[in-house]
């Protein structure tokens, strides 16, 4: 299984948790609450890969330099 299709499935098991625990209550705001779920731990994960040099990761995440310190900021993460 590659990387993208383990990622893919757990997204969507812990997707599968998350309706299953609403107990028959809405959903509210799925997307927001996955991408606050995952962007973090990525960005940490990254900045430790790029060894907290911030262009090398940018370019590993293939972002912008300044749209990766501002995820970092609104993360507090440094």
């Amino acid at each position: 299984m590659s990387g993208q299709t383990q990622l893919a499935s757990s997204v969507e098991r812990a997707l599968d948790e998350y309706f299953k625990d609403l107990d028959g209550h809405a959903p509210h705001a799925v997307y927001d609450m996955v991408l606050n779920c995952v962007e973090k731990p990525m960005l940490e994960y990254i900045m430790r890969r790029a060894g907290g040099n911030q262009s090398k990761a940018a370019e590993i995440l293939g972002l912008n330099r300044n749209t990766l310190r501002k995820k970092l900021q609104q993360h507090g993460i440094e």
